[in-house]
């Protein structure tokens, strides 16, 4: 039988846009259908505009830390419409950036919602398309729990286009994207209060790195609270928001974040007039080639919820490209070792297994760790702590994991995935001359084993 399209991709975000162009490359007849914005989470809601939030709320320390290198500054103001002004600009150029990789790749750009209506066939805006393949690359999206005022509240997709910032910010949430916009919010000046429901954040990050951001985090004033959880929003008459605690309190706010957690966006997807099967947490499952229970159909990316972090997404979308169009080149992509930041004040950079992951999976480990205040602050009187922290393997002298949270620990991360990727040793970090004076320079240096 002959198909409209060779592949068919529901959604522009980064897997599915990836996957569209290097389909297409490989002369595949490719067509992308997007209701919302190209790029996806990540370009409109996600990495891109928090990262430039970030940028912003740490120039407040940079200003702080001036005077120690002899700056006198006047006293600055912070406009947050400028901010969202600039943030808004660059996003629409990198919308056009994508549109203008799909178009230039020959890809057929669709806009408009895609429903699935058979095994090989696609609606979108009342017409109908076929399609030898249909790929899902819808991501997903942020929820709130079910509770008394829940509209009150805003999620990451609405807290990009505040109008305003708010004077008083609670954030509900343990995971990464909550403790990264409590720092955009106390760094921009909010009064900023993080509520977790659990005995401390970033559950499956290292120990010693959760422990150690959340005494930065107290020096830098922010309000943590944990094992707390909310009951209900009202809206009070002076339009601030009252939220009441499960147990008993009652906490002010002029705006209620929520990050507790995101599901995949299927909605209105057809799923029901497929095979697709979803697992026992909602997700699409697919089998190690991201074949989902239909043989027409595939899926990449959030929606499938292995690791939901953009560069996953893109390494699905290649994979799914090549085996359909250029099987010599496929190779299957390797969730190990995945290096990961997070965009927190100060950041965390980690790669490869933590503490209690290598104990839990039987390995003897040696622990090496680091506290250092950072050379920068020695002309301030800024109390801020480094951490870095090596898990080696004490049997084999294997690397097993890299941690840290300070000045950029993403950037350095970056390198020494590479180097966990390669499976270096202890010896190999050791025998490495390091890049003085810097922080990094202090994973080579670390010799004496701390537990």
């Amino acid at each position: 039988m002959a198909y409209d399209f060779d592949l068919f991709v529901i959604g522009a975000g980064s897997g599915g846009v990836r996957a569209a162009r290097f389909a297409a490359g490989f002369g595949a007849k490719v067509a992308v259908a997007e209701s919302r914005y190209l790029g996806g989470t990540c370009v409109n809601v996600g990495c891109v505009p928090k990262k430039l939030l970030v940028y912003g709320a740490h120039v407040a320390d940079e200003l702080e830390q001036a005077a120690g290198f002899g700056w006198t500054l006047e006293e600055g103001h912070f406009d947050w419409g400028t901010l969202i002004a600039n943030k808004n600009r660059e996003i629409e150029r990198l919308n056009g950036i994508y549109r203008n990789l799909l178009v230039n790749s020959g890809v057929t750009l669709l806009t408009g919602h895609a429903r699935i209506t058979a095994a090989n066939e696609v609606e979108v805006e009342g017409q109908r398309y076929s399609a030898a393949n249909i790929l899902i690359a819808t991501g997903g999206w942020p929820q709130v729990p079910d509770i008394p005022g829940k509209e009150l509240a805003i999620t990451s997709n609405e807290a990009f286009y505040l109008k305003d910032l708010p004077r008083r910010v609670l954030v509900v949430g343990g995971g990464y994207i909550a403790v990264e916009f409590a720092g955009i919010f106390q760094g921009l000046g909010a009064d900023t209060t993080l509520l977790y429901r659990g005995d401390l954040f970033l559950r499956g990050f290292d120990g010693s790195v959760r422990t150690h951001l959340k005494e930065e985090l107290e020096k830098r004033g922010m309000d943590l609270q944990f094992n707390a959880d909310i009951q209900r929003i009202d809206k009070l008459d002076d339009g601030s928001l009252k939220a009441t605690l499960k147990d008993g309190r009652e906490l002010v706010a002029d705006c209620v974040f929520y990050a507790t957690g995101r599901r995949p966006m299927l909605d209105n997807l057809g799923l029901e007039n497929t095979g697709v099967e979803l697992d026992e947490r909602g997700f699409i499952r697919v089998d190690e080639q991201y074949q989902t229970t239909a043989p027409s159909i595939l899926a990449i990316g959030d929606v499938i919820g292995r690791v939901q972090l953009t560069p996953v997404a893109l390494a699905e979308g290649m994979a799914v490209a090549r085996r359909l169009f250029k099987p010599e080149q496929y190779r299957p992509v390797d969730y190990q070792n995945i290096p990961t930041a997070v965009f927190s004040q100060p950041p965390i950079g980690t790669v490869g297994l933590t503490e209690e992951q290598a104990l839990q999976a039987g390995h003897k480990v040696q622990i090496f760790e680091s506290r250092f205040r950072a050379m920068k602050l020695t002309l301030t009187d800024i109390q801020e702590k480094t951490l870095m922290k090596l898990v080696v393997d004490a049997e084999t002298d294997k690397v097993l994991g890299c941690h840290m949270v300070g000045p950029d620990a993403g950037e350095i991360i970056q390198g020494l995935g590479i180097a966990l990727k390669a499976g270096a040793t202890k010896l190999q970090f050791d025998e490495t001359i390091g890049v003085h004076p810097t922080a990094a320079e202090e994973f080579v240096t670390m010799r004496t084993v701390t537990r």
